[in-house]
């Protein structure tokens, strides 16, 4: 306990107290308790600030008593000018650094600290959008299909799959579905865990994963989520939207490389060529 009168004591036991919550602020169970230790720290700031000043007057105040190892008036009397000075310096620079915990204390103020939210389950045999694409994106993709056909495609868009990223921005915007959106004039194409669908009246290409499968994507030849080639386009964040000001070429039905077989799933024409 402070003893009010007793500088040297009181000293010792501040010392000591600052000593004990460096250890025990190491980590906070509780968030909310880093707001009532700030503002005591704010306080605290604002006592030590007088204390210096204090320390400096008694140099001052006691400067005709100072001398040094051998008894020498004038270097004594310098050293406590000097000691004065610096303590009158620190008293400053402490200053700047309480006008940053009251922006600290002020900022945190402001948090409310929430519980962690339960980690959601990766649904099982559910579909996860990875891209979608519109507009002049699109183009690059139609153009790779009818040239390199649908593997190339998906090997494509499948730059921009994050793995885990992907699934846990799809999760927390509720954009998890049975099967992959699919309307009755689309086109669809499936690789592995991937699914490309092709939106032929609205223009927009899109590319779904299996929510469960995180896919190493060294084996369908992509090494980074860029966009190559000479067709450039704004590269969206995970399970996010490219768009751009150009409309989207339509392909006409009969010059797909999609086809649609008798059990619904569509698959590439046979006979074309690369």
């Amino acid at each position: 306990m402070p003893t009010f009168h007793d500088p040297v004591a009181d000293a010792t036991e501040a010392a000591s107290a600052l000593r004990g919550l460096a250890h025990a602020s190491r980590s906070f169970e509780d968030p909310d308790q880093t707001y009532g230790v700030l503002a005591d720290l704010l306080a605290a700031s604002r006592s030590f600030r007088q204390v210096l000043d204090q320390l400096a007057d008694a140099h001052l105040t006691h400067r005709g008593q100072a001398r040094d190892e051998d008894g020498s008036r004038a270097p004594g009397l310098l050293a406590a000018l000097s000691a004065a000075d610096e303590l009158h310096e620190a008293g400053t620079l402490l200053d700047q650094a309480k006008s940053h915990l009251v922006t600290a204390l002020r900022e945190a103020g402001r948090i409310a600290w929430h519980p962690y939210a339960p980690e959601a389950e990766v649904p099982v045999g559910q579909w996860v959008p990875v891209v979608i694409l519109n507009g002049e994106d699109t183009d690059h993709v139609v153009e790779l299909m009818d040239r390199d056909g649908a593997d190339a495609a998906i090997e494509h868009v499948a730059q921009w799959d994050y793995g885990e990223e992907t699934t846990e921005a799809a999760l927390d915007n509720g954009q998890v579905y049975d099967e992959p959106p699919f309307g009755s004039m689309d086109r669809r194409a499936t690789r592995g865990v991937y699914t490309l669908t092709y939106s032929i009246p609205f223009g927009q290409i899109g590319l779904y994963r299996q929510a469960d499968a995180l896919p190493d994507l060294k084996p369908l030849g992509v090494a980074a989520p860029t966009v190559t080639g000479a067709h450039t386009s704004q590269t969206p964040a995970p399970g996010g939207t490219a768009t751009s000001g150009r409309p989207a070429r339509r392909r006409a039905a009969d010059t797909s490389w999609f086809s649609r077989g008798d059990d619904g799933i569509v698959t590439r024409t046979r006979g074309r060529s690369l």
